[in-house]
């Protein structure tokens, strides 16, 4: 069952790649008391996300903090090699947008928003969406009804609901 706004974030033990290797990181607790934006996507280096949903909040990171927001956070079912790299790469790090893995899909699966498309490689990953998290609960949440797309959940639509 997918959860939205009114509802409370799900427990998240997700990671990040640390200065002495990979560090759980506890959503719970990184938004204790703040208010995060929390972007996720299908995958790290993929299209839509690398051309599109990435570059919406590097673009937007600013505006965002000045209406109050604490973290911009990014959530990917990959791994932390490929997530630091992929921050690195996009600028994404340097915007200091955090990237965050759910390396095992129970985040992504407790939000209730995992999807498949095999003939691409594409297993138990996360469906495209954004959300405002103030102090745990779940304000804003939109979801793109293709995962190709980012219309609703990029940087700009989600400052819009600010």
């Amino acid at each position: 069952m997918a959860i939205g706004p009114g509802d409370t974030l799900p427990e998240a033990k997700l990671a990040k790649m640390g200065a002495d290797g990979p560090e759980v990181v506890d959503l719970n607790e990184m938004g204790k008391g703040k208010k995060l934006v929390v972007f996720a996507l299908p995958g790290a280096f993929t299209g839509t996300c690398s051309t599109a949903h990435v570059p919406s909040f590097i673009r937007t990171i600013g505006d965002l903090k000045a209406k109050g927001v604490d973290e911009v956070v990014c959530v990917a079912v990959n791994d932390v090699f490929v997530m630091q790299a992929w921050g690195e790469q996009t600028g994404a790090t340097e915007a200091g947008i955090k990237m965050l893995v759910d390396g095992d899909g129970s985040f992504t699966e407790a939000m209730g928003r995992q999807f498949t498309a095999a003939p691409v490689g594409l297993v138990n990953r996360s469906k495209r969406y954004a959300m405002v998290v103030d102090d745990g609960k779940i304000v804003t949440l939109q979801e793109e009804d293709n995962p190709g797309e980012c219309d609703v959940s990029g940087g700009e639509a989600i400052l819009a609901t600010l």
